[in-house]
């Protein structure tokens, strides 16, 4: 996608990966705007950047999307960006009983969220002479993290949208990319300063890099291997990473 001179939408954009592509993207002199739940701290990450405003959002709400999309195309008729970044990342337990509550809105978060959102915008961003859709999975969706199953599942999903969407929007001016994270030092689970996960600037860094070409996928180089893996021999690396991340668990 071409990085300047955009109207772009973010959801989960007032913390975490959200916010570090929000203000990446507003220092380049596109218009940004980002939607979250919490207010309080979009009018935060809006103080911090005089010109970026924002407006209430819970993807996991259809209400919500239908509202947001509407106010959307009214106020901000040249948004020619979408990119899907909400989500939430709890534990589960997959060998016993599951909390139905938090495996439903898992998927109505990371799932049914952006497939929502992108259903609601579609047709408004078909009529800019270029517009881009980012949905961000995770490297999960290739590697799944088993303490993490649910959410592992719904981002593979994503992936597979995305590689849909893409294919079905290839004769308009939609492009659809995907960010594929690895674990990233953020507050999605805990912000720990773990030397395992990446820090958040040079992650954005790189993947404002890997946006300004036209590949399908953004993938950072540490996990390369890892969005290589599946194919016949996966589950050595699946069961070796999972093995490693039970005796050392992510800090929570």
């Amino acid at each position: 996608m071409k990085l300047t001179d955009n109207t772009i939408f973010i959801t989960g954009g007032a913390s975490g990966i959200g916010r570090g592509l929000a203000e990446a993207f507003h220092q380049r002199g596109n218009k940004v705007i980002i939607g979250g739940r919490r207010k309080a701290l979009l009018e935060q990450v809006v103080a911090a950047n005089p010109g970026m405003e924002a407006i209430e959002l819970d993807v996991a709400d259809p209400a919500s999307i239908d509202a947001a999309a509407q106010t959307l195309m009214a106020r901000y008729p040249s948004l020619n960006v979408l990119v899907n970044n909400a989500g939430m990342m709890p534990f589960d337990d997959a060998s016993g009983v599951l909390d139905d509550a938090q495996t439903r809105t898992l998927v109505d978060t990371n799932l049914l969220g952006p497939i929502r959102l992108a259903s609601a915008l579609i047709e408004h961003l078909k009529r800019q002479p270029e517009a881009t859709i980012i949905h961000n999975t995770s490297v999960l969706a290739f590697v799944p993290l088993a303490a993490t199953a649910v959410y592992s599942a719904t981002k593979a999903a994503l992936h597979s949208y995305a590689m849909s969407q893409r294919f079905m929007l290839r004769d308009t001016s939609v492009r659809v990319q995907e960010i594929a994270p690895p674990w990233v030092d953020t507050d999605l689970i805990k912000k720990s300063g773990d030397p395992r996960a990446m820090p958040l600037d040079a992650f954005i860094a790189e993947t404002m890099q890997g946006l300004a070409y036209d590949g399908e996928e953004v993938v950072v180089a540490a996990i390369e291997g890892f969005r290589a893996n599946p194919g016949p021999g996966e589950y050595a690396l699946f069961n070796g990473f999972n093995a490693d991340m039970t005796v050392n668990p992510i800090p929570v």
